[in-house]
Order: C-alpha cells, then structure tokens, then sequence
C-alpha cells in the first residue's frame, strides 16, 4: 500500500507535459514537386484549399505554441485527388517533424511551415 502512495505521489510531481496552443488564422504550407524539384509555398486560411499539380491540399485548423508562435506548427490537413472521393491524406502535421504524419504519393510532398498569427497579419 505504501508503494501504491509513493508511485501516485510521484507522478502527480511530474510536470504536465502537453503543451498550450493557439488556434492560428491560416498556414503556410510547402508543396514539393519530387519530379522537378520545384516548391511551392501556399498560403491557406483555416478551412480554405490551395491546388498543387493534382492534387487539393485543404486546410482544417493550424495551432501554434502560446509562448513561441515561431517555434512549431501543427496543421489539420486534408489531400485529396482532383476528381478523387476518398483523401490520401487526412491528418495533423508538425512543421518541426514533418516525416512523423506525413503524406505517402509519388510525386509530390507537403508540410506546414507556420501557422499565420493575428499579429502576423
């Protein structure tokens, strides 16, 4: 029983360890072309889209650090085919480890920068 005690008093000394975050008004997001080697940078508003090749990257939701709105970006993300019904990708990326959540096609590969902040605007 003191064992029980001392793991539970234990973890509630430990620091919470989610981090605080901001709903941004947009992101920008890097398209690469793996064919040509061209990126494309496209700035998209909270629940807005953008076009890359055939591709249609829709923006959900991006959410930024309270304390550090430059230090990281976590962006809702949907990408789908021109034409396609089902998303190849639906999902939140992180703009400080874009290969964690990433996008699997042939061709093309995206990941978010940075959130747009309303003090950035």
């Amino acid at each position: 029983m003191i064992r029980i005690a001392a793991v539970f008093s234990l973890l509630l000394a430990l620091p919470s360890v989610a981090e605080e975050v901001s709903p941004g008004t947009g992101a920008v997001l890097r398209g690469l072309d793996k064919v040509n080697g061209e990126t494309t940078d496209m700035e998209i508003p909270n629940g807005g889209e953008a076009v890359l090749g055939d591709l249609r990257v829709s923006l959900g939701e991006c959410r930024y650090p309270v304390g550090n709105p430059s230090g990281d970006a976590y962006a809702f993300v949907t990408i789908q085919g021109i034409g396609k019904d089902a998303p190849m990708f639906r999902g939140w990326m992180m703009a400080s480890a874009p290969a964690l959540n990433a996008l699997d096609h042939a061709r093309y590969d995206v990941w978010p920068l940075r959130c747009n902040t309303p003090a950035a605007e």
